[in-house]
């Protein structure tokens, strides 16, 4: 069954209220929408909706965090990231607060809402604070996996998750490990570095590649900021192609976390949106159409192939 990590947000937001009387839900007049209205369901004394101020919301998470407690600030990545990003620099990166900030719909796939919801630039914003944690699971499992790390971790997160719905990956017993790289399929010469999402469309781009006699392997990236980065070079370094994979503007994600990190210069190929801003239509339609689903997958990978074969031919 297909399940979005949002609804997987809130469900396991919901079990963290009951167990962890500390834990406070901060939402901007979203809570239907991100799913924090579970959590205001079971534990009502331990929810509270600040309106339409993201800004506030974030300085009341900051000042609940110096008291002591554990909040969790939720918002469409939009407005947590992109509205309230000089509050949540200045009021939880600056002084390294204990506050998590959990943002859905972001990416393309938020669909319908149109350019001005479709968050492409969140990574980037997060990755870029010091001291930030900065997650994306792949499934609803991992979802809940990084809510109990959250719980449990000191220090400011943000966590990215979708409204668009995926199959799950991960088994319900996954454990989350900050920074690790998890192997999901074991294939050779070309590896995909997916997040999010996109881990679900390159396995779709793997069965299609596989009827043609190519087996790629296939990696989630899931711990944005930290990541092992001993582990990361190893995985490009054993591998002839890279192709990165996230629903995220180029620059300032995956693909630029990739390069930031490699040892030595090596050609990663990018299936990212290609920085430009979003358009209203379903989630099927934007991710063809800005080319990061599984159909543009392989075809980049054959046309990758051929152009690598030809190369080696002129040498």
């Amino acid at each position: 069954m297909k399940i979005a990590t949002r609804e997987a947000f809130g469900e396991a937001l919901k079990e963290l209220v009951i167990k962890n009387n500390d834990v406070i839900v901060l939402d901007a007049d979203l809570s239907p929408a991100t799913k924090t209205c579970y959590a205001k369901e079971a534990r009502p004394q331990q929810f509270y909706s600040t309106g339409i101020a993201e800004a506030n919301m974030v300085g009341i998470g900051a000042g609940l965090a110096v008291q002591g407690l554990k909040p969790f600030v939720s918002s469409f990545a939009m407005f947590l990231a992109g509205r309230a990003f000089e509050q949540i620099r200045n009021s939880i990166a600056y002084p390294h607060l204990n506050v998590k900030l959990c943002a859905t719909h972001a990416g393309l796939t938020v669909g319908e809402d149109g350019a001005t919801h479709q968050c492409n630039e969140d990574i980037a914003l997060m990755r870029v604070l010091p001291g930030m944690v900065v997650l994306q699971p792949c499934d609803a499992n991992e979802t809940k996996a990084m809510m109990q790390f959250m719980v449990e971790y000191d220090g400011p997160v943000y966590l990215r998750t979708s409204r668009y719905a995926v199959d799950n990956i991960l088994d319900s017993n996954y454990k989350f490990l900050l920074g690790e790289i998890v192997p999901i399929v074991k294939g050779c010469k070309i590896a995909f570095l997916a997040t999010g999402i996109m881990v679900n469309e390159a396995r779709k781009a793997i069965e299609i590649l596989a009827k043609n006699n190519i087996y790629p392997s296939l990696y989630n990236v899931s711990s944005l900021k930290p990541i092992n980065t001993m582990q990361l070079n190893s995985i490009i370094n054993s591998y002839d192609l890279i192709f990165t994979l996230e629903e995220h503007n180029i620059i300032g994600g995956l693909y630029s976390l990739v390069c930031e990190k490699l040892d030595k210069p090596k050609k990663i190929y990018p299936i990212a949106v290609q920085d430009t801003f979003g358009e209203s239509g379903t989630p099927e339609e934007l991710m063809s159409k800005y080319k990061i689903d599984a159909d543009y997958l392989v075809k980049s990978v054959l046309e990758t192939l051929v152009k690598s074969v030809l190369v080696t031919v002129e040498e």
